[in-house]
Formats: structure tokens, sequence, C-alpha cells
């Protein structure tokens, strides 16, 4: 059973520059054990500030950045290069200013890419390009060391959002249609392949954020809050500031 922890820090800025440093250990802890590491990175300004807290810490060097493969939970159809796409953010922040090699990045479909303007054609190209680097004869998805994910105020996660149709997908990715915040047309990870991971860390900052992660962490039902139906195969971690773990019982506190 997946161990589940929560760590609060004082605030946005703590939770970001200890996220960044949680990363680096995992990372190097993959390597250590299997030579290679893989990560599923998210969007976001907390996710933007972890990324360059990663790029500033002495330690990014210590990562074989050549042998990590880089993976996205989900995007905004956009074409390549629009600042609104997770990956441009993730660009920007931290992964041109590393030694990546960049047949090991792996950004979902641009709107303006080969799979054209059809959000199911680029989220079924994406869940191909899952296939080619699973283990030959394993499950169609690759080994995830961690999978990072934010926490929106509705509780969504990745694109899943509550009660949308994408809930109840057994596909690796799916197109999101009609999303309830713009832009309206996403691609994601579903949460069956999100619960591959070996680690999933949820991580939000902010009072706007409290409601849902008290709710997620008293076991909300999942259709209703994605953000409870999400977990590591090995550890689940939510890393909370202070103002989005108001209404986390103090009993699952790890205070930072």
């Amino acid at each position: 059973m997946s161990e589940a922890s929560v760590a609060v820090h004082a605030d946005v800025d703590l939770l970001a520059q200890a996220v960044a440093a949680r990363l680096l250990v995992k990372l190097l802890d993959a390597q250590a054990d299997r030579g290679e590491a893989s990560v599923v990175l998210t969007g976001g300004r907390i996710a933007a500030a972890v990324y360059r807290a990663v790029a500033n810490l002495p330690a990014r060097d210590a990562v074989d950045w050549s042998r990590v493969d880089v993976w996205w939970g989900d995007e905004r159809f956009l074409p390549a290069g629009d600042p609104e796409r997770n990956e441009t953010q993730a660009r920007a922040a931290l992964l041109d200013l590393v030694p990546l090699n960049p047949a090991r990045v792996h950004p979902m479909p641009a709107s303006d890419g080969p799979a054209g303007n059809d959000p199911e054609a680029a989220a079924a190209a994406y869940a191909e390009e899952l296939a080619r680097a699973a283990r030959p004869g394993h499950a169609a998805l690759p080994h995830f060391d961690v999978l990072l994910l934010g926490v929106g105020e509705d509780g969504h996660v990745a694109s899943v959002f509550p009660e949308h149709p994408v809930h109840y997908e057994s596909r690796p990715c799916s197109a999101v249609r009609g999303s309830p915040k713009p832009p309206p047309v996403r691609t994601t990870l579903t949460l069956p392949a999100i619960n591959t991971a070996e680690e999933v860390w949820l991580v939000a900052g902010g009072a706007d954020k409290a409601r849902a992660v008290g709710m997620a962490l008293a076991g909300a039902g999942p259709v209703q809050l994605p953000a409870a139906g999400v977990h590591g195969v090995d550890r689940t971690r939510w890393l909370l500031d202070r103002a989005a773990a108001a209404d986390v019982p103090a009993r699952l506190r790890s205070l930072r």
C-alpha cells in the first residue's frame, strides 16, 4: 500500500525550495538504483518556482541530466512555444539550463504539431510515445520515479477536473474538451496512468487551496475531488505551505 505523508512549510518560497531539494535527491537516488531517472512535470506558479529553484541549486550538477527522462502530466493544447504551455514554462525555468538528452524529453503534442489541431489524435500520439518507452513485454507505460501535481482550488489534478468525463478514462492519455479553466482544450494523463508512478507529489500553496487539500486528505470522493484519487505506488507526498494546510488535521502534519 502507498505510504502517505504531509509536509508543511512556512511559506510558498520555502515550499518551492524544499520541493526542489527533494526532487534532486529523488533523481540522484533513482540514478544510483537504476542508472537513470524519470520525472513527470506539471505546470503552474509553484511548479515554475520549483524548477527555478532546481536550476539555482549547486546540487543540480550532481544529476546526470543526460540520463533523465522528462514527461508531462498535462498540457494546454496550444501552439508550440506558446507562453501558456507547461512545456514552455518548464523549458524557460529549468530544462534549457541543464544538459538533457533531447531524445529523452517528451512534451505533449502542440496544436500545430504532427498530430494537427486534433486533441484526440494528440492524446493518442502521446499514449503511443509512452508505450514505446515502456519495457518490452511490460505495461504500456514507462517507469515514473516521481510525478509532480499541482492541486486546483476545485481539487483538480493535471487536467482531470471534478465530475468531468475524463475521470472515467482508462486510456493513459486523454483529450479534454470543455475544461472549466482556460484554455478549454487540453491533453492529460488519466488517473490510472498517474497512479502508476513510484511516487506522486501533490504540491500546493496558498489559502485558496486549503479547502480542496483538507477535503482530499479527509477522504473525499475522487470523482468530485480528483486530488483524492491519486497516489503513488510506493509513496504519496503532500507538500504544502501553512496556508494550504490550514484545513489539514494536526495529526497528519509534519511541520518543516
